[in-house]
């Protein structure tokens, strides 16, 4: 996989090429990416001012702060039930759901690690949800990825709503 360091503002941010860009390998064919940008670019304005060590719900509702005076729609710790062949075994609150088409969900840990990963994809698939970030404000470079739910299934009306 590809790995490049990008400095924007003084923030070193650790990009991982190969997870970004996604099957197709064309950055501008990403679904939905003007918003995934606003919502890494709010991401690192409050890491860059914040920096890391602090708990996670710091860095959330720091992060609500930058999407609101972007404008950006979103819903913080917005439940949807969680199903299991067709009936509802629970709920999860996911952290943003970002113009009711993005998950986003926060960490603040050291690093992030495979059981990060499946986890938010997990979500991704129970919540029928296309397009997940996972960002991790704890470590020193603001660390995120970008998720694709393979098992989206699009219907003429949203589930969770």
């Amino acid at each position: 996989m590809e790995r490049e360091k990008r400095f924007i503002k003084g923030v070193c941010l650790n990009l991982d090429l190969g997870g970004l860009i996604g099957l197709s390998g064309n950055m501008s064919e990403l679904k939905y990416k003007e918003i995934t940008e606003k919502i890494i670019g709010a991401s690192m304005k409050v890491h860059a001012a914040l920096g890391n060590g602090f708990q996670e719900i710091i860095y959330q509702r720091a992060l609500e702060i930058e999407l609101s005076e972007m404008e950006v729609s979103f819903e913080r710790e917005f439940s949807m039930p969680v199903f299991y062949k067709n009936q509802q075994i629970g709920e999860r609150r996911v952290d943003f759901l970002v113009e009711k088409k993005i998950s986003v969900e926060l960490k603040a840990i050291i690093n992030l690690e495979a059981v990060h990963f499946a986890q938010a994809r997990n979500y991704l698939e129970a919540y029928n949800v296309e397009i997940g970030l996972l960002i991790n404000f704890g470590s020193v470079s603001l660390q995120f990825k970008r998720l694709q739910n393979p098992k989206f299934v699009a219907y003429p009306f949203p589930l969770n709503q």
